[in-house]
């Protein structure tokens, strides 16, 4: 199973970014995928989640702003991210679980100027 997150980068305050997770080795519909961030010297922390019922949960910093998505055809779940502000900067992960083990992409950077 591999997740390979992208569309990081530098946005000013105010703006808007694309992440997606492309999986791979795994039916992303039939799983939970969470995206994660993580600020230097903070924790992970979870952003937002999409079921395979395609329920979808987000952090109260997040709601009304972020969202979470998923396109079959692609095995891949994005997360829009409009008005952003500079706490949003940080690590951006995504990760699900299957066949009994976590399974995490590499972080993309997310940097928000003021």
């Amino acid at each position: 199973v591999q997740l390979q997150a992208s569309g990081g980068g530098l946005v000013q305050a105010g703006g808007s970014l694309r992440l997606s997770c492309a999986a791979s080795g795994i039916i992303i519909r039939l799983n939970v995928v969470d995206w994660y961030r993580q600020a230097p010297g903070n924790q992970r922390d979870l952003v937002a989640s999409i079921t395979s019922g395609g329920m979808t949960n987000y952090a109260d910093s997040v709601k009304g702003r972020f969202t979470i998505s998923r396109d079959n055809a692609k095995n891949t779940v994005y997360l829009q991210m409009n008005s952003l502000k500079p706490e949003d900067t940080a690590v951006y992960y995504c990760a699900t679980e299957s066949y009994g083990g976590r399974f995490w992409g590499r972080g993309t950077h997310v940097t928000v100027s003021s």
